[in-house]
């Protein structure tokens, strides 16, 4: 299902965060945010999860305005994994993907086999079916990120957005995710993801959102977007992009500060 944003703005307080942002993420791919800390990603991802009202602007999915929408219909069509999520204590590696069937029970809709059936899937596709009854805080951190994957899964969004979701991790388990990611896609799922990682970003998504003070300035195909002064622009670093030799893709080797960003003053 087509995710699209037209002009969407939001902020904080007053202050402009998100500023005017056009996105269209086609079914079943994979699209990619960067962009500098405080650049407004995960703040445009919650937007789109119907979680931060934009002031402007609107969020499509499926050709239907997310804010339209009651909650409980929004969170049948997006399902969001924020950066930092928290588990109830002593929660189980089922009873975590449990919740994510929260959307779909109400007064007159009680637990079923279906939704059993969509935690299964969900368990299967994460490779975590054997971790079910384990307590999420024995687990390690990448099986963790899977089990959280697994709950957004279980959600059965056509749409899945993701903040972060390799950060702390280490490069075995984040490409471990990163491939479940690609997995999750290939299903027909749409996935907006937001990364750090250039080279991962480049490798496992379709199209890349570049940010900067809220805006995008840059957006296409991985190698057709990231260049030396793109890099520059998003993070005042010198860099050389490099051409990975198995698939094409960029690799982006730092070289230094430029001299911009190494005078100017900390952000605060």
């Amino acid at each position: 299902m087509e995710l699209r944003t037209e002009g969407l703005i939001a902020g904080y307080s007053g202050r402009t965060v998100v500023n005017g942002v056009d996105v269209t993420v086609p079914s079943g791919r994979v699209v990619a945010i960067v962009g500098p800390n405080g650049c407004g990603k995960s703040t445009l991802l919650r937007a789109m999860a119907r979680l931060h009202a934009p002031e402007a602007g609107r969020v499509l999915v499926g050709g239907e305005d997310v804010w339209r929408m009651r909650q409980r219909e929004a969170a049948h069509r997006i399902a969001l994994l924020p950066q930092s999520p928290q588990a109830p204590e002593a929660v189980t590696v089922a009873g975590l993907a449990r919740y994510g069937r929260h959307p779909h029970q109400g007064l007159f809709r009680q637990w079923s086999r279906a939704d059993e059936l969509a935690v299964e899937r969900a368990l299967s596709a994460t490779g975590t079916t054997g971790l079910a009854e384990r307590r999420l805080d024995e687990l390690s951190g990448g099986q963790r990120q899977r089990c959280w994957l697994a709950m957004a899964l279980a959600q059965e969004t056509p749409v899945l957005l993701l903040d972060e979701p390799t950060s702390a991790l280490d490069i075995g388990h984040a490409v471990e995710v990163l491939d479940l990611v690609r997995e999750i896609a290939a299903d027909g799922r749409t996935v907006v993801m937001v990364v750090h990682d250039l080279a991962a970003a480049a490798r496992y998504a379709d199209s890349l959102v570049a940010m900067r003070d809220g805006r995008v300035v840059a957006c296409g195909a991985p190698r057709d977007t990231i260049d030396a002064s793109l890099v520059r622009e998003l993070y005042g670093v010198d860099a050389e992009v490099l051409t990975a030799p198995s698939d094409g893709s960029p690799v982006v080797v730092p070289v230094a500060r430029t001299t911009a960003a190494a005078t100017a003053p900390a952000p605060r």
